[in-house]
């Protein structure tokens, strides 16, 4: 049964959004009113406001996952993260994707005059005041970002992360057809859509994936606890979405569905065994080459290393980083580059990290700093991440340069 309501909170004309659209639904004897809202909008955070007021409601539910909602009640836990463990882990360029998104948002802040996300805030703080629970029904922002990248084909992933970062340092403001869809309200949406090629690579595990996850988990959170009302507080993008999932009444396993849905889909064997192809291939070129005389074979590992750890370098150079760290990329490169299990990057950023290990006030800095190219080469912890990602970038290219240039000597010996 479907009930849908209109609000109708026009205090101010030139707010992004006048009318926040309402849908009450009865699942399971349990009824769910989805509040759509933009997350740029002062009326969305004031009509959260409204209805939590009201008292009709035994929880709130948000579109958030808990390292967003984390991010939300604790700001400051930024400056605990350990570099070291997410250098170890390969997860420095999933924490720049981050920051870069992060930075985007604090652009809408800064043209709308309100903090993205406020009407999540608003929703967290009035519920604990009504000691209603908070219900965070959003897929981890992580594996989101992970089901994004490899939904996208292979080609087109490095166009993603350039046009992430263009559209952080860009200082223009967002034009009319931009805001209207800032006005559809999924801030994650909104971000990537700015650069995407193809938004169709995006919408299914951007969008529609979440429209489900997050109606398996009201569903879930509603037979688990026996709530009564629960007001859901969602980006109007997943409005509609949401509702036809919860009316039809497919999702008869929530645990079953969201727990596919937070797999993360396993890279392609091929792209696995790449790199060790490659090893092999110049580990034979060697061989090759010294078996003709020691003359070529010593001439194929002098180009190795210094093409390799030379890009190596060049890339952590142009990140900034300190001159040890430029020759460690020198040095470490090469050798990396024949165990596909260690990248160079890795080691490069994990000394810069203890050369310049970051202080509290860079942690402080990063929403800030994160706005500005200059920014991202002035703080000390986004620089690491830059050294790690661009030290990698040299290594990787120096990689396939040297390959050819060592079968190049190979053909016409």
């Amino acid at each position: 049964m479907t009930q849908p309501e209109k609000s109708t909170n026009q205090s101010d004309p030139k707010e992004a959004i006048l009318v926040e659209p309402l849908k009450t639904l009865t699942v399971n004897q349990c009824n769910i009113t989805l509040l759509g809202t933009a997350h740029v909008s002062k009326a969305s955070a004031d009509k959260v406001r409204e209805l939590i007021a009201t008292g009709q409601y035994d929880a709130v539910a948000v579109e958030l996952c808990p390292s967003r909602h984390k991010a939300i009640v604790n700001p400051d836990a930024m400056a605990k993260m350990d570099l070291f463990q997410v250098i170890k882990k390969g997860q420095a360029s999933m924490v720049a994707a981050s920051l870069a998104l992060g930075a985007f948002q604090q652009r809408l802040a800064e043209q709308f005059g309100i903090e993205p996300g406020a009407e999540m805030r608003v929703a967290i703080k009035d519920a604990q005041t009504a000691k209603l629970p908070v219900l965070l029904i959003d897929r981890e922002i992580g594996t989101t970002m992970k089901r994004i990248y490899y939904n996208v084909p292979w080609w087109k992933r490095a166009n993603l992360f350039a046009g992430l970062l263009a559209s952080v340092i860009s200082k223009e403001k967002f034009s009319e057809a931009e805001i209207e869809r800032l006005k559809e309200g999924d801030v994650l949406e909104s971000s990537f859509s700015q650069f995407a090629e193809n938004e169709k690579d995006l919408f299914l595990p951007l969008i529609s994936e979440r429209d489900e996850y997050m109606s398996a988990r009201l569903i879930k959170e509603s037979q688990e606890n026996n709530y009564r009302h629960i007001l859901a507080v969602v980006g109007a993008g997943h409005l509609n979405g949401m509702a036809q999932r919860l009316e039809t009444g497919n999702i008869q396993h929530p645990d079953e569905r969201i727990a596919q849905l937070d797999v993360v889909p396993p890279p392609s064997p091929w792209f696995k065994w790449i790199p060790w192809a490659i090893v092999a291939l110049i580990l034979s070129g060697f061989v090759i080459g010294f078996s003709r005389s020691p003359e070529l074979g010593t001439s194929m590992v002098i180009d190795w290393i210094v093409i390799n750890g030379g890009l190596s370098a060049i890339g952590a150079a142009i990140a900034f980083a300190h001159p040890l760290s430029i020759v460690t990329a020198f040095c470490a490169a090469p050798l990396t580059s024949l165990n596909p299990t260690i990248g160079a990057g890795m080691v490069v950023a994990a000394v810069e990290t203890y050369l310049r290990k970051p202080e509290v006030g860079d942690f402080n800095r990063l929403r800030s700093d994160t706005t500005t190219l200059k920014g991202w080469w002035h703080n000390r912890v986004t620089r690491i991440l830059l050294i790690f990602i661009l030290s990698t970038l040299g290594s990787a290219i120096g990689t396939y340069v040297a390959g050819f240039r060592i079968f190049e000597q190979l053909s016409v010996s």
